[in-house]
């Protein structure tokens, strides 16, 4: 009993501290090993190095190169102002009247095509904020259509994203980016309607009461530039480019190759099936680098700025993905997670959708991060779900959708990291607009989950 109360008193102190701002990388390890002391009995020491260490390692091993290029390719797009090009564009295209609608699409389009959330952020807020003082709609509700448009849909849901949630269960269920397209599609469609629906409501009560954008606010941008911008075929075919390469590398032209090696020791004694995604996110990623680089022509000096920057920028993230994986797996080498473990996988026997959802989401939620939770449990329980996922004649592309999803539903509580930091970004506060990032981020993603965990179970 003490030992499920020590796994529980450190998953709360992590939620917890995690909140007030306690940097992961040192939490992390910090929650594992109160809980190893808790649990009478398993040795201090080799907890932290044999398992937790080995983890997080293992974590980094399997994924830098995806964090890297990705943070890179993002970078690359902000700095040459292709991003900023492609949301110009669709606010163009669909209308400044339509201000809500246009910074989803253009935030969604972006995070689709492998940009980080975070540099959406920053990218697309001081043409929201634009667009929304233009269209007198208050300005606490730029945060929710960012996040509407970034950590939501285009994250989880929809087939091909090169977002690390869609990542994480490839190696597990042998799958790729694209598994389950049918779910996706359903499930991202529920979210992206159903949010802008909401926020649309909400703007037009906040216009007849004659709210307005208001004034006073904090970190107003200026969208006064002198760099010259790409034109929108330069700045759109890169993204194209991961999105079409991803599924060409995937589907077509990885799994013809005789890979039979890699049932040597020395490939890791695994199989095509359980690498073909990742390689062929690298492949679609690299050959968009290059294209990006070639077709903006920037001066040298530059692009080693942005490449220094890009690489500094995806140490952080690994890291803190990587510590919690590390907590994850040292919880799991506990002798009472038996306990835990036997009732996570029994809240609905035979159903392994349902127990994966409920999973993914309370480990996020207590995390207060998608790839963090998600990874916890693909650690912890990845294996086992796979197996009964066989034996039940269940989908393991239906589990790889489901658990992709499942991440981005309680993850973005207000103690998630990406949450505070659009906030600041926006110069606002949780009071002022939290109220609805909950309901674009949290309650209809878990809405939009239930919907297609009972499509796939029918």
């Amino acid at each position: 009993m003490l030992g499920i109360l020590g796994v529980l008193l450190s998953l709360s102190l992590l939620m917890y501290l995690a909140y007030r701002g306690v940097d992961v990388i040192i939490l992390a390890p910090a929650m594992a090993l109160l809980a190893v002391l808790l649990n009478y009995g398993t040795p201090l020491f080799a907890s932290y190095t044999q398992v937790f260490m080995t983890a997080l390692g293992s974590f980094i091993v399997k994924y830098f190169p995806i964090f890297l290029l990705g943070a890179i390719f993002g970078r690359l797009l902000d700095d040459s102002g292709a991003a900023e090009v492609i949301a110009r564009r669709i606010a163009d295209l669909v209308g400044h009247q339509r201000a809500i609608l246009a910074v989803v699409l253009a935030c969604g389009l972006l995070t689709y095509g492998g940009v980080s959330l975070f540099v959406v952020a920053f990218a697309v807020y001081p043409l929201a904020a634009a667009m929304f003082r233009q269209a007198g709609i208050p300005k606490r509700l730029i945060p929710a259509t960012i996040a509407l448009g970034s950590f939501t849909f285009t994250m989880t849901c929809l087939p091909g994203t090169i977002q690390i949630q869609n990542l994480i269960p490839m190696p597990y269920f042998k799958t790729t980016a694209f598994a389950a397209p049918g779910l996706g599609i359903l499930g991202g469609l529920l979210i992206f309607l159903l949010g802008v629906l909401w926020l649309h409501q909400r703007a037009c009560r906040a216009i007849s009461s004659g709210e307005g954008y208001g004034t006073g606010h904090l970190n107003e941008p200026s969208l006064e530039s002198e760099r010259k911008l790409p034109a929108i075929a330069v700045a759109i075919v890169p993204v194209l480019a991961v999105l079409v390469l991803n599924y060409v590398f995937a589907e077509h032209v990885i799994r013809r190759w005789d890979a039979v090696y890699l049932a040597d020791a020395r490939y890791g004694s695994t199989d095509l099936d359980r690498v073909r995604g990742i390689w062929a996110i690298l492949a679609a990623l690299l050959i968009a680098i290059a294209l990006l680089v070639a077709m903006t022509r920037r001066p040298a000096s530059q692009l080693n700025v942005s490449l220094t920057k890009g690489t500094v920028g995806s140490l952080v993230p690994i890291f803190n993905t990587a510590s919690v994986v590390g907590y994850g797996a040292t919880i799991a080498s506990l002798p009472a997670f038996t306990t835990i473990k036997q009732w996570l996988i029994g809240l609905s026997p035979g159903k392994p959708l349902v127990s994966e959802a409920v999973a993914v989401n309370v480990l996020a939620g207590i995390t207060g991060s998608a790839s963090g939770g998600l990874s916890i449990v693909m650690e912890i329980l990845g294996d086992t779900y796979y197996r009964i996922a066989l034996e039940t004649g269940t989908s393991p592309e239906a589990m790889h959708r489901i658990a992709a999803m499942a991440s981005g539903g309680l993850d973005s509580l207000p103690h998630n990291g990406a949450v505070i930091t659009l906030l600041i970004v926006c110069g606002l506060t949780h009071r002022q607009s939290y109220l609805d990032i909950a309901v674009v981020s949290v309650v209809i993603p878990l809405l939009a989950a239930c919907v297609v965990v009972a499509t796939a179970m029918l």
